[in-house]
């Protein structure tokens, strides 16, 4: 027997990526800083990325445009465009406009995040987001790049996973800053909020059709020790501030930090979609041994199957209770990053099946899943953890710019073309998997 989920017929498909991760050669930013500094593994550094400055997301593009994809998200370097507070490039924005016309022409609708973990040197050396005065630069930077690039896109992201950038900049320092303040990581939440607000207000006071949003990454987790009141304490209050801090203050205007709440009522209602990203679920426990985590230890399932570097376990089940849980906000919802760090394709293959089943699952039950965009499209600089990870459909040679086709990229290419998952699919790609997914069939 045969059988297969099928999708409405408008959902849209794609891949993800961000800028500093592919465009190469950027060195007028904090990354660039951070990697002179020997702050990534293995002392690697970006260099060419993908080479996109250089061209090559031309050839990219094609890749994905053949690959049924309808959509491409992609970020827009702040310290390309305005590499010193008081000068603009309008060469660099006249590439991103090319860039953005590219899609277009391929068929492919831009989603565009403004700010995505990165930002110009001369920013950080004002105090980054730890200082309220980024709100006036964010909002400059803001309007410059709605009013040129409005004529193609019309989906915009304002921060990605801002969520992950105050943990890993200012509590757990693996990115730059590289502080471990909890009052500094408070104070730049809040500046993102308020500047998220902000940004919002700008681009539909140049653009009122347009739709913004965020995109939140959501943990999945869940207490180690089901008995321990220590575990069920500290996973309910990283859940609050990981997952819900961000989300919660777009809807109400309200900040929770666990001492104080902080009122942002500009806030309030300044998202027309929830971006959602998700790789995985963690197992959170209370360890006194573990200051530098605030004393929090993370695991993966001892039965799940692990990704090369064990970064990311495959917990489908996961992905299906965060579309749940984004259902709370009353929001269409885009999948804007999903994906497994897999160099030899043993692995993505199967988790690819298993996270399209489950959003099938979502959009059967008719939540508003509206879109799914896939991290990533072609190999790249995987931020501190440098080339060490591979989410690509498309594998990339870093040394030659090479681009070799995973099996991933063909079986998501038939999902795309399909608009759905069949069994055929599944078991020309992941066969081992084919019992779970299609059960009655088995």
């Amino acid at each position: 027997m045969k059988a297969t989920y099928h999708f409405p017929s408008d959902f849209l498909w794609g891949t993800a990526t961000a800028g500093y991760q592919v465009e190469g050669n950027n060195t007028n930013c904090n990354w660039y800083a951070w990697e002179e500094e020997g702050k990534i593994i293995k002392g690697q550094r970006s260099g060419l990325a993908c080479d996109w400055w250089g061209g090559r997301w031309q050839e990219d593009f094609d890749r994905a445009a053949s690959g049924g994809q309808k959509a491409h998200r992609l970020s827009i370097e702040w310290s390309r465009v305005q590499p010193a507070p008081d000068r603009w490039d309008e060469q660099a924005i006249d590439k991103y406009r090319e860039i953005l016309r590219g899609l277009r022409e391929r068929g492919l609708m831009p989603v565009v995040t403004l700010h995505h973990f990165t930002e110009p040197l001369w920013i950080t050396e004002l105090g980054g987001w730890e200082k309220e005065n980024i709100q006036n630069a964010f909002k400059s930077y803001v309007q410059k790049i709605v009013e040129a690039l409005k004529d193609y896109v019309n989906l915009w992201i304002t921060i990605n996973e801002p969520n992950i950038y105050t943990v890993s900049s200012y509590i757990l320092g693996d990115f730059p800053p590289g502080k471990k303040n909890l009052l500094t990581a408070a104070k730049v939440a809040t500046n993102l909020v308020r500047a998220h607000a902000m940004a919002y207000q700008i681009i539909h006071k140049i653009q009122p059709t347009a739709r913004v949003g965020v995109a939140h990454n959501y943990h999945a987790m869940k207490p180690k020790r089901s008995w321990s009141p220590f575990d069920i304490i500290a996973t309910h209050q990283v859940f609050s501030i990981l997952n819900e801090l961000f989300p919660n203050a777009l809807v109400d205007g309200l900040v929770r930090f666990p001492i104080r709440h902080i009122r942002i009522p500009e806030a309030k209602s300044t998202q027309d979609f929830f971006g959602l990203n998700y790789y995985t679920k963690e197992y959170l426990s209370f360890n006194l041994r573990k200051p530098k985590h605030v004393f929090i230890q993370r695991s993966h399932d001892p039965h799940a199957e692990l990704s090369d570097t064990a970064f990311i376990a495959n917990e489908p089940e996961g992905f299906f209770e965060a579309m749940k849980w984004s259902r709370k906000y009353n929001l269409p919802i885009i999948i804007t990053e999903n994906g497994v760090e897999n160099a030899d394709d043993s692995l993505r293959p199967s988790y690819l099946a298993h996270h399209v089943h489950q959003l099938w699952r979502a959009v059967n039950f008719n939540w508003p899943v509206i879109g799914y965009l896939h991290w990533t499209l072609v190999d790249n600089f995987e931020w501190e953890r440098g080339w060490t990870q591979r989410f690509g459909l498309w594998e990339l040679d870093v040394e030659t710019q090479a681009r070799t086709k995973r099996s991933s990229a063909d079986f998501y290419a038939e999902i795309c073309y399909e608009n759905g998952l069949s069994t055929e699919m599944v078991e020309k790609y992941a066969p081992g998997v084919l019992d779970e997914i299609f059960p009655q069939l088995g």
